[in-house]
């Protein structure tokens, strides 16, 4: 820590280029913590504490492959099971395709395994009796400004009705409040319609099942139940593979994509160009600097000390820029979530995106200072002062 005053005048030296440098390294570890959050937002996509007790049944071989809805009834016989329900995906927009949601066409027992989603009594009454009726999470209401009431026009990008058109027509029956903060982002986007009228509106679900999603009693013996469900359609044209929800959910994502190596992907290309715009600036200040060093060298500093400092510059440099990059992540991530209309529900940068930057500015910080470092630790004094 004595030195730092001189570490930090040789890393301002030249302030254009040292600031030009800090604006990239600031960008990479901004653009770090957004994409960490969304990563982070995908891979908690659907869980809550209840996930635990929850399985999630579908096709063996792809997600969009359906089941058929017999199968419940096999499922609510296996020893451990508490309650079998059911859903579709429904693939549904609001006036245009780009305004997605997740809709799901939903057994009358759905609300039942999903204690995070909270409807009043009323409310719920009213969907049940309302063949049209739909629920809607409070933050897809908020988004579109829908309320209790209120008949809506949906498109589906998958099924049409038996007229062979994509256009839907629902009536509000209730609003979803998500009583668990964790999965909040998700269950509040959440439009869920009935299996029923679904099934008898489109002519191409014909008694299939999306998926099926079962309430196991104890989370104990979840994988025996896993397996026993699985067993009942072994060796069929439909055979079933049975995840807890996080695994399917995990699952699922892989299959539309895979989040976390895009996100690994494209910060590995940044984080490398990086790595070479900060290496070039470290090796011109160390050539602009010989004979300073050499002087260092001559009035006692040893050639470990000199290592030392040069590494300490480059850390300093990454280090500085990273820390503000991330924090400027905190209060951005907030105004996206806002900006998406709840589209996206963005977590905040926790710890572990700390831990991980901070990480990735040190481990940065020494290679890139490293040869610098090194030829510095080895200026021979004399070369050095006479300039060769």
């Amino acid at each position: 820590m004595k030195y730092l005053h001189l570490i930090w005048a040789s890393l301002f030296r030249r302030k254009t280029r040292t600031i030009l440098t800090l604006v990239s390294i600031v960008a990479a570890f901004l653009l770090f913590g957004l994409l960490d959050a969304v990563r982070t937002s995908f891979a908690q996509a659907g869980q809550s504490a209840n996930g635990a007790q929850r399985l999630q049944t579908g096709s063996k071989l792809s997600f969009i492959q359906e089941l058929p809805q017999s199968l419940q009834a096999r499922m609510e016989q296996v020893p451990g099971v508490r309650t079998v329900t059911y859903a579709n995906w429904f693939g549904g927009a609001y006036q245009d395709p780009h305004n997605q949601v997740f809709s799901f066409a939903v057994a009358p027992n759905y609300l039942d395994v999903y204690p995070e989603m909270s409807v009043s009594d009323d409310q719920r009454k009213a969907f049940a009796d309302t063949r049209t009726g739909v629920l809607v999470g409070e933050g897809l209401a908020q988004r579109f400004h829908w309320k209790v009431g209120d008949r809506i026009p949906m498109q589906s990008t998958i099924f049409p009705d038996r007229s062979g058109s994509k256009n839907w027509v629902f009536d509000v029956s209730g609003i979803i409040h998500s009583t668990d903060k964790k999965a909040a982002g998700f269950f509040d986007q959440l439009l869920l319609l009935h299996w029923t009228y679904f099934d008898d509106t489109t002519p191409y679900n014909r008694g299939q099942v999306g998926w099926y999603v079962t309430h196991v009693a104890d989370v104990n013996q979840a994988d025996r139940v896993a397996k026993a469900i699985d067993a009942l359609s072994a060796n069929s044209d439909h055979e079933t593979r049975t995840l807890t929800e996080q695994a399917a959910t995990a699952n699922w994502m892989k299959q539309v994509a895979d989040i976390g190596l895009i996100v690994t992907s494209i910060m590995g290309a940044v984080f490398f160009t990086l790595m070479l715009l900060s290496g070039n600036t470290m090796m011109q200040a160390v050539r602009e600097r010989t004979g300073e060093l050499a002087v260092l060298k001559t009035i006692g500093f040893s050639s470990t000390s000199v290592l030392a400092m040069v590494l300490a510059e480059s850390v300093l440099l990454l280090v500085l820029g990273g820390v503000i990059g991330i924090g400027l992540a905190e209060p951005l991530i907030p105004v996206i979530s806002r900006g998406s209309n709840g589209m996206l529900s963005l977590p905040p940068v926790g710890a572990s995106s700390w831990v991980l930057g901070v990480s990735l500015m040190l481990a940065i910080g020494v290679l890139v200072g490293a040869l610098p470092a090194w030829s510095a630790m080895r200026l021979n004094i004399v070369d050095a002062l006479a300039r060769r």
